[in-house]
């Protein structure tokens, strides 16, 4: 029996169970679906967060204290890095400029009688704003009783905070300072690339007078504010010597940072380029994992192919003997139920792929992020529902083949 016919009497037995087929089709189109959706959405997720980080600038190096096993990007981390510290990096060959950043813990913002809850506000240096786009203003001084705000925290008031207005910070002790708004910024440098991911709105104000978190330093044995993350601004053309030269400062005692980290962290410098690689990595195994989990529907179709097969064999009896009666081999007869089950298992997975970029165009869009498809997700896609009807009708086309034509037509 040549390959034409094996399809066509294939094709002629399907629709004579429309219902049936359908039903065991539904099966393999929901587990495709649901792969193709999770693999779209990964890759969108991924593309987005990649670009994100990729737009910022590639010359900073970040500087965090976390957990050993969180790969430098663990959070803020913790207050270890000194004043000492900093001078000490700005003598390093290839370093620019350094920008502390450091939590100043308040409780609310006032401005004009108004008052905004607000938990933290940012101390950092006029450094931090040599890059930024301002919308109006100017970076504060240093020293000064000056703030910059970005534009979610000018727009927490009504008719929105301009330069020259007053702010009244009051700190988580109670205490108050009054500062004056001299820029609005888009974004500042020297901050976490994800940091950019919320657009939370932000208060800038000079560490100094307004940072208090002192520490003893062990080298320089003064108090001295310690910073829970510092940026280092290289020469871009040489930012991964700079780099490790960065490292190299924090490995023995000649640190601060690397007597004052606690027990289980460790002092990291990082780039874009391994943040980007760190993204990636967990996209990529976050999108496997939950794309397994929607593997189990293909199972679950994979068994309603089964399940078809065998009653159709229960079924077509008679016919079976009637075939190999005329001259049909057991291997024509194998062939045909498994063309009937591959059949099944491509349908649903052409089916499958377009509902499934539907279902990843639906939740990019909830999450409002671009889309980004996985042409290399559909092909598998593909493969793997023909692959299924393969599985699972090897053993109904084995048992078809098996059938005695005596006692096919004596059955009833």
């Amino acid at each position: 029996m040549d390959l034409a016919e094996t399809l066509r009497i294939s094709v002629r037995s399907l629709r004579s169970h429309r219902l049936r087929a359908a039903l065991t089709v539904v099966g393999i189109v929901i587990g495709i679906a649901a792969v193709v959706t999770f693999a779209t959405f990964g890759a969108s997720l991924k593309a987005d967060v990649v670009s994100e980080i990729e737009g910022s600038s590639a010359n900073e190096v970040y500087l965090v204290a976390t957990e050993a096993d969180e790969g430098g990007f663990g959070g803020a981390g913790q207050p270890v890095f000194t004043e000492y510290d900093l001078s000490q990096l700005r003598t390093i060959e290839g370093v620019q400029r350094v920008v502390p950043r450091g939590i100043v813990p308040v409780s609310a913002v006032g401005h004009d009688g108004e008052t905004i809850a607000q938990r933290q506000v940012t101390a950092t240096n006029a450094t931090a704003f040599d890059t930024a786009t301002f919308e109006a203003g100017r970076p504060f001084r240093n020293g000064a009783s000056e703030a910059v705000v970005n534009r979610p925290a000018a727009q927490l008031f009504p008719g929105n905070l301009s330069t020259g207005d007053e702010l009244t910070v009051t700190r988580s002790s109670g205490d108050r300072f009054n500062v004056t708004v001299v820029g609005v910024v888009n974004g500042t440098g020297g901050q976490l690339p994800f940091s950019s991911f919320t657009d939370q709105p932000r208060v800038f104000v000079p560490a100094d007078p307004y940072y208090q978190s002192v520490v003893e330093s062990p080298n320089a044995v003064a108090s001295q504010r310690v910073y829970s993350q510092v940026t280092v601004v290289t020469d871009p053309a040489d930012t991964s010597a700079t780099q490790q030269r960065v490292r190299e400062y924090f490995d023995g005692d000649r640190s601060d940072a690397a007597q004052l980290v606690p027990d289980g962290y460790e002092v990291t410098a990082q780039t874009n380029a391994d943040l980007v690689d760190s993204i990636e990595r967990i996209v990529t195994r976050l999108t496997r994992f939950v794309t397994g989990i929607a593997v189990i529907a293909l199972v679950v179709g994979a068994v309603g192919i089964a399940n078809i097969m065998l009653v159709s064999v229960t079924e077509r009896t008679r016919e079976i003997g009637i075939m190999k009666a005329v001259g049909a081999r057991s291997r024509d007869v194998m062939e045909l139920f498994l063309a009937e089950a591959v059949l099944l298992g491509a349908l649903g997975a052409v089916l499958g792929v377009p509902l499934g970029i539907a279902g990843g165009w639906v939740a990019t869009r909830y999450a409002e992020i671009p889309l980004e498809l996985a042409p290399g997700w559909f092909a598998a896609a593909v493969a793997v529902g023909v692959l299924t009807g393969v599985i699972a009708g090897l053993y109904p086309a084995w048992r078809a083949a098996r059938v005695d034509p005596i006692d096919a037509l004596r059955y009833e």
